[in-house]
C-alpha cells in the first residue's frame, strides 16, 4: 500500500506526501483551481500568462537565470502547465536535493516579483506561442471543438487566449488581481511524491509552503451550460483534414466509479490499437492515419471526444462511420471480451504511468482539487479494475446521438450534417 499523509501550511494550503518505494526521485507539485475556466471574458489567457511570469524570479532567486541555474545545479527538471482545470508548477529531482527544490519552487511561485519590464518582454514570447498554435491545424481543431461544444463558456475558449489580450489589456495590476482572486490555499494543494526519506518532519515544509499568500477562497468558476452543440469548420486549402467529434456522456462526474467506466468505454472505442475505431477506421478501411477517442471529466461535466487526422477526401466517410460505431455501441452494446481487454489495458496504462512520480503528482492534483477526493494512486488503479461489463454497457447506452463537430480542411459545415 502507498503511504500517504497530509498536513496544512498556516496559509491553508494542504500538503500531501505520497511515499513511493523503489524510486530515487521526488516530484514536488503545487497547483491551484485557477485554470482558464476561472477567467472572466476579458481575462482569457491570463492564467497561462501568469504561469509564464512567475518563472522570472522571486525574493530569494531574483531573476530567471537564478531560477533556471539553481534547478540545473540540483539536477532537477522544472516546468509548469495551465489547463482549463488547473494551473500547476512542478519540479522533479533526486531525493537528496528535494528540500532545496522545495525552497526554489516555493520562492518564485509563492513570492513572484512579477516585474513590469519582464512582463512586457514575455508578452512577445506568448504571442509567438499563440501564433505557432494557430499555424498548427491539429491545434486549431482542438480550439474549434471546444467552441463547438461549449460556445462562449470559458471551457469553449482557448487556454492561451487571443493575442490582442496580450497586446492590449493584460496589465500588471490585472494579473495581480487575478492571482489574488484565484490562488487561494483552500483551493489548491502541494503534492510531494516519490522517495521522501530526505524530507524533514519538523515543520520546515509547512514554513516553506507558507510563502504562498494567505488568500480567502473568493474566486469561482462559471457552471457549465446545457449542451447546445454546433458544427464549426475552418476551411483550409489542404490535402489533410483534422476531424473532432464531441459527445456529452450522461454520467455523474462526482462518482469515481462512473468516471472509471467512462474511461474504459473510451478505451474500447478508440483508446488502443485493439479498439473499434483503430481497427475499423485505420486498419480495415484505411480511412485515417490517426484515429482515437478520449474521455475527460471537468468538475461538473464529462466529455467524450473522437479525433482523426486523415486525407481530406476521406473525411466525410470517416465521420459517418465513426458516428455509426458510437451508435452501434449504444444499440448493441460492447462485447464481454472487448470490455475485459479495455479494462486490462486502461488499468495497465495507469500502472505504467504511475511509475513516474510526476504522473502521480498530476493525478493527485486533479483528484483533490477538481473532485475533492483523496490522493490515492492505488485506489485509481483499483477503480478501473473493479468496473463491470454492465457499467460500461450503461455508459454506451447513454451516449446520445447529439454531438459537436469541428473540422479543419477543405470542407463546409454542410458536409457533416
Amino acid at each position: 500500500m502507498t503511504a500517504i499523509s497530509s498536513s496544512t501550511a498556516p496559509n491553508g494550503l494542504p500538503i500531501h506526501r505520497v511515499q513511493l518505494d523503489g524510486t530515487r526521485a521526488v516530484t514536488v507539485l503545487v497547483a491551484f483551481d485557477a485554470g482558464a475556466r476561472t477567467e472572466r471574458p476579458e481575462e482569457n489567457g491570463m492564467a497561462h500568462f501568469l504561469e509564464h511570469l512567475v518563472f522570472k524570479g522571486g525574493e530569494k532567486y531574483v531573476t530567471y537565470r537564478d531560477v533556471n541555474e539553481t534547478a540545473e545545479n540540483l539536477g532537477a527538471q522544472l516546468n509548469a502547465y495551465t489547463s482549463h482545470d488547473l494551473v500547476a508548477f512542478h519540479i522533479t529531482t533526486r531525493a537528496e536535493t528535494a528540500l532545496e527544490a522545495i525552497d526554489l519552487l516555493t520562492d518564485f511561485v509563492g513570492r513572484p516579483r512579477l516585474d513590469a519590464e519582464e512582463l512586457d518582454r514575455e508578452r512577445g514570447v506568448v504571442i509567438q506561442e499563440i501564433a505557432r498554435a494557430n499555424d498548427q491545424p491539429s491545434t486549431v481543431a482542438e480550439h474549434l471543438i471546444d467552441r463547438a461544444a461549449f460556445g462562449d463558456h470559458p471551457l469553449g475558449r482557448p487556454v492561451l487566449g487571443p493575442a490582442e489580450h496580450l497586446r492590449d489589456t493584460f496589465t500588471r495590476e490585472a494579473i495581480v488581481a487575478f492571482r489574488e482572486r484565484q490562488w487561494a490555499g483552500a483551493r489548491g494543494g502541494a503534492f510531494l511524491v516519490g522517495n521522501l526519506a530526505h524530507l524533514p518532519d519538523d515543520g520546515t515544509l509547512e514554513r516553506l509552503f507558507d510563502r504562498f499568500p494567505t488568500i480567502a477562497a473568493n474566486g469561482s468558476y462559471e457552471p457549465v451550460q446545457p449542451f447546445a452543440p454546433r458544427t464549426l469548420v475552418e476551411e483550409r486549402d489542404s490535402n489533410q483534414s483534422h476531424l473532432r467529434m464531441s459527445y456529452r456522456p450522461k454520467i455523474d462526474v462526482g462518482d469515481r466509479r462512473a468516471r472509471a467506466a467512462l474511461a474504459i468505454y473510451s478505451t474500447l472505442l478508440g483508446g488502443s490499437m485493439g479498439s473499434r475505431l483503430f481497427d475499423e477506421i485505420r486498419e480495415q478501411r484505411g480511412l485515417a492515419y490517426s484515429v482515437y477517442a478520449l474521455s475527460h471529466a471537468f468538475a461538473d461535466v464529462p466529455i467524450l471526444q473522437l479525433s482523426a487526422g486523415l486525407e481530406s477526401g476521406k473525411a466525410v466517410e470517416a465521420y459517418a462511420r465513426m458516428r455509426e460505431i458510437v451508435t452501434e455501441l449504444r444499440d448493441e452494446g460492447p462485447t464481454q471480451e472487448e470490455v475485459a481487454r479495455a479494462r486490462s489495458y486502461a488499468a495497465g496504462a495507469r500502472v505504467l504511468a504511475f511509475e513516474n512520480t510526476n504522473a502521480v503528482a498530476r493525478y493527485g492534483a486533479t483528484q483533490t482539487i477538481v473532485f475533492g477526493e483523496p490522493v490515492d494512486p492505488d485506489a485509481a488503479i483499483a477503480a478501473l479494475d473493479a468496473v463491470t461489463y454492465d457499467e460500461v454497457a450503461q455508459v454506451a447506452r447513454e451516449i446520445a446521438d447529439e454531438l459537436a463537430i469541428a473540422v479543419v480542411g477543405p470542407h463546409s459545415a454542410a458536409d457533416f450534417a
